[in-house]
């Protein structure tokens, strides 16, 4: 079944777009979670060195700190690199700014922390992706982008 996506109008002069629905998005989310998940066990094992091989403890806020980074950088690296982790790029989605640029690094950044802001809100930051009229999440409004639908080329 495929799910119904929404146009979009945009500023005067730039094409308008489809914006990909809620359970396209959320599919996105978990493909992203879980390849973010190996990362993470990966740099926790090349952080374990530091710590004489001994597991982290809950008092050690430098490890946390640490998860966010390695967190950040792969976001960021994806959407800084062509608009699309692989998560995007299964489900046909790619993330530009507004005006339909490639996204830079404040932008991403930006976007990185409102999404955080998003989940800690209990996720309502993504689902209100579902009541916007342009299908835009918190962190696509605050962060000045948007995630469009697109269709392969061939």
């Amino acid at each position: 079944m495929r799910e119904a996506s929404r146009t979009i109008q945009t500023k005067p002069g730039v094409e308008p777009v489809s914006a990909p629905g809620f359970l396209r998005r959320m599919g996105a989310v978990i493909y992203d979670a879980l390849l973010l998940l190996a990362v993470l066990f990966l740099a926790t094992a090349l952080a374990l060195p530091l710590n004489q091989g001994q597991a982290f403890a809950s008092n050690q806020a430098i490890y946390p700190i640490y998860l966010l980074a390695v967190s950040f950088a792969f976001y960021g690296w994806f959407w800084t690199h062509g608009g699309q982790t692989l998560g995007l790029r299964a489900w046909k989605i790619k993330l530009v700014s507004t005006d339909q640029q490639a996204v830079d690094w404040p932008h991403a950044a930006l976007r990185f922390i409102s999404a955080l802001l998003s989940w800690v809100c209990l996720g309502f930051g993504f689902v209100w992706c579902l009541f916007d009229k342009d299908r835009q999440s918190w962190h696509d409004r605050l962060s000045k982008t948007r995630l469009i639908y697109c269709e392969e080329k061939r």
